[in-house]
């Protein structure tokens, strides 16, 4: 609150100095620091018509803000396919390879149903129109009823099944080995803290990158914590049950990052370059237990090798 008898007391040219320095600022403040003038005004309260004085939310800075001599990056669109191929049309099961009485397509998506009935250990649908080794893939993804499922890449089919007997062991062409990202749907403890972990499917490896884990192997030694990318407990809450979920997976070399509705999951670093993570394969969508459905759209790869 000023004083009125000091501003009284005040020369008279010294208060028209300090009017004309304050005119002169807000005027000069838009054309020289146009960014600064807009978040000054932005932040500045908002006084209503009836008189009273409400604090301005905050303004977001925009894509590409100048920080100084730098800019932050954009974020992508996940509906730019530029540099990518589309390898699931919507309409049929072209190029793909699974049990038909598993795999499906229903309203555009790849569907996969294990029911109390008839359910299902372990299946997998593979697509055959090429390999890949290093590539961006992006699809959605949706888990209801409960059980599993996810995106197998780098991975191989007609691999011996650990988990199955010799003299009992499942059509191969319909399972699969390799590097996988989990999705699960959250029917129990454990399995609400598997989606967006780095899993070796049918490999003694297991699961390597926990979710919220940066984690790295060398030849012959044991896998290492790097860091932490946050709580495993409160990353899960940007998993969408019963609904469709965005997931992105990026293999480059030995590194393989993934990336679940824009939030960073797991990273798993392999130096070996004869790991089995670390050699080409094919692109696979798994459902397992009972009862689940597993339903996959839009699926995109941006190849890079």
């Amino acid at each position: 609150m000023k004083s009125p008898a000091l501003t009284s007391a005040l020369p008279r040219k010294f208060k028209i100095a300090v009017c004309w320095i304050g005119f002169s600022l807000q005027a000069a403040l838009p054309m020289q620091f146009p960014l600064l003038a807009q978040t000054a005004q932005s932040q500045s309260p908002n006084t209503s018509t009836s008189g009273q004085t409400t604090p301005a939310k905050p303004v977001p800075p925009p894509k590409g803000a100048a920080r100084g001599d730098f800019h932050e990056p954009d974020p992508i669109d996940w509906n730019d396919h530029d540099g990518y191929q589309q390898i699931f049309d919507g309409i049929s099961l072209k190029n793909w390879v699974g049990d038909p009485a598993v795999w499906s397509v229903e309203n555009g998506a790849i569907v996969g149903v294990s029911t109390k009935e008839k359910p299902v250990g372990n299946s997998y649908i593979s697509f055959h129109g090429f390999e890949a080794k290093d590539f961006d893939l992006k699809l959605e993804i949706k888990v209801e009823n409960g059980g599993g499922s996810g995106i197998q890449y780098r991975s191989l089919t007609g691999v011996p099944w650990r988990r199955a007997p010799a003299d009992k062991q499942p059509n191969l062409d319909w399972m699969m080995t390799g590097p996988q990202a989990d999705f699960w749907y959250p029917a129990f403890p454990i399995a609400s803290e598997w989606t967006g972990q780095f899993y070796s499917e049918n490999t003694p490896l297991g699961i390597l990158a926990w979710r919220g884990q940066v984690v790295e192997s060398s030849p012959g030694k044991q896998t290492q914590l790097v860091g932490n990318i946050g709580d495993r407990t409160a990353l899960g809450g940007y998993v969408k049950v019963n609904d469709w979920n965005q997931y992105r997976i990026m293999a480059r070399g030995g590194t393989f990052i993934h990336v679940l509705n824009g939030q960073l999951m797991a990273v798993y670093i392999d130096d070996d370059p004869k790991s089995s993570n670390n050699q080409p394969g094919v692109i696979g969508i798994e459902i397992e237990n009972a009862p689940s459905k597993v339903s996959v759209r839009n699926v995109w790869i941006k190849k890079l090798d």
